[in-house]
């Protein structure tokens, strides 16, 4: 793609040639469509509209110096959109035709896979919705699943560097026993409200407290928070956090690296206490931070004093990317050749 500028790739859509459809319908999956269409024609009583009936993941392809695109986590992807689908009552999408569409898609549109070396990927979106028309709230009986790619540069403009954080107290994304632990759009319709705030203010994203007591860190704007010190990767557990699966990735190799590991829950005092904190997800990667503001206690945590991400996050990050990108082999069977 010789008019794109990999480098400074934002992380936002630009359309590509194709996306991948499946409809469920009479209680059962079809066959995968392919369309040039970047739209859907979508009932106006869809419960997707009207009740929420939607779920969707984030996942990338990369390609190697090697010449060869890998998919990064698509089962762990389709599991968890699974168990999102069962959550809010929607069909759920096999794991098989959930990697085919994927697969599809990426080769479809392979010629907007970022070349190695630009820090960019090809973002993949698979998207699960209720297409059925009801006027009571009950789940649908037609649903819509789609696929579709677009390249995107780091989530952050900056990439790889510390960032500053608002911690949110006025603001829940979601609700103690609600849809937290679900990847459904809600979610982040309730984070808009915050995360404008936290951007009014200079910061680059949010950090929400626990939903019920406001004691303990829940999770970051867009990604699950993390904080190091002794040791050990440290990182809130809650029903209303989102299983990140790069979190679990980083887990893994933290525990190779020889750190121990713990999930439990984080008092928002141990921020004190830490050495290094960041935040990881799909989108993220994993993305240091510098300094955490609290505006309501007027406390101010800071880690990254010159500037620079702590070692052991370095050493997380660059060795997640390295088995993302083919420098490194995966000896957990994360990747997936196209």
């Amino acid at each position: 793609m010789e008019n794109f500028d990999w480098k400074n790739m934002p992380f936002g859509y630009i359309k590509t040639d194709y996306n991948v459809r499946c409809y469920y319908r009479d209680g059962e999956w079809g066959e995968l469509e392919i369309t040039s269409s970047e739209y859907i024609n979508l009932h106006m009583a869809a419960t997707s509209l009207h009740y929420g009936q939607e779920a969707f993941e984030g996942l990338k392809a990369f390609r190697g110096k090697d010449g060869k695109v890998r998919v990064f986590r698509s089962e762990a992807n389709a599991k968890r959109m699974h168990d999102t689908a069962e959550g809010i009552r929607m069909a759920p999408v096999p794991v098989e035709l959930f990697k085919k569409a994927v697969f599809t898609a990426v080769k479809l549109n392979e010629k907007f896979i970022p070349p190695h070396g630009f820090g960019a990927s090809l973002y993949i979106r698979p998207l699960l919705i209720g297409s059925g028309a009801e006027v009571g709230v009950r789940p649908a009986k037609e649903y819509l699943f789609m696929v579709f790619v677009t390249p995107v540069g780091p989530y952050f403009k900056d990439g790889f560097k510390p960032i500053d954080v608002m911690v949110c107290r006025g603001y829940d994304r979601a609700a103690p026993l609600g849809t937290g632990r679900f990847k459904v759009g809600g979610n982040y319709a309730a984070s808009l409200a915050s995360l404008e705030l936290a951007h009014n203010k200079g910061f680059s994203t949010t950090l929400y407290l626990d939903p019920k007591e406001k004691k303990y860190i829940d999770e970051a704007g867009p990604a699950n928070f993390f904080g190091i010190k002794n040791n050990t990767y440290i990182t809130p557990e809650s029903n209303s956090i989102l299983p990140s699966i790069t979190n679990m990735c980083i887990q893994q190799l933290a525990k190779d690296m020889g750190l121990n590991v713990e999930c439990r829950q984080v008092p928002i005092e141990e921020l004190s206490t830490f050495e290094e904190v960041g935040e990881c997800g799909t989108a993220a990667v994993l993305t240091p931070i510098r300094k955490i503001v609290d505006p309501d206690t007027n406390l101010i945590y800071e880690y990254c004093k010159d500037g620079k991400p702590g070692p052991v996050c370095t050493r997380l990050y660059n060795k997640l990317i390295a088995i993302q990108n083919g420098d490194e082999p995966d000896p957990y069977g994360w990747v997936d050749y196209i």
